[in-house]
């Protein structure tokens, strides 16, 4: 017994830790409880999230994982789009969005919004995210605070699981 704990506890020890570095700081694997990004992410779909945002370009139209700028909410992951960027100005006006006065072609909606918002200026160090499904999605356009934080981030979206077999 002393041999097989002398052998075995150390490297499943180092599994634990590398594991635990990992999910924490690398990769993460999640799964989406809501339609909110519907139909490019459907219920109990599984992600790989990357978390090494230090490394990657966040640009329009990724997906991504944050904690929410909503009471109650802060702690649990939200998962959108990345709609603006800081400094864009973002708004909705007949069922389009416009980024920086530009009408953005949005292949992955469901259907066409069906409310107006804006026009808001994303703030330095902050972003402006966007459900898919955007008449259902509870989103930046219905939050009280509708930029989230750049240290709110959690990572982006590589892959769907579920889609890759």
């Amino acid at each position: 017994m002393k041999k097989f704990l002398k052998q075995w506890v150390p490297s499943i020890a180092i599994g634990i830790i590398l594991s635990l570095f990992i999910r924490s700081y690398v990769a993460e694997a999640m799964r989406v409880p809501t339609d909110s990004m519907v139909p490019t992410i459907k219920v109990d779909d599984r992600l790989l999230v990357e978390k090494m945002l230090w490394l990657t370009t966040l640009k329009h139209g990724d997906i991504v994982v944050f904690n929410p700028p909503v009471a109650g909410d802060e702690q649990k992951k939200y998962v959108k789009r990345l709609i603006g960027l800081p400094g864009d100005t973002i708004e909705i006006n007949d069922g389009a969005l416009f980024r920086n006065g530009e009408k953005i072609d949005e292949p992955y909606l469901k259907e066409t919004m069906n409310y107006t918002y804006g026009p808001v200026t994303v703030p330095e160090d902050h972003y402006f995210f966007l459900g898919d499904n955007r008449n259902v999605s509870y989103d930046a356009h219905l939050w009280v605070t509708p930029f989230v934080a750049k240290d709110k981030l959690i990572g982006k979206v590589v892959a769907d699981v579920n889609n890759l077999f």
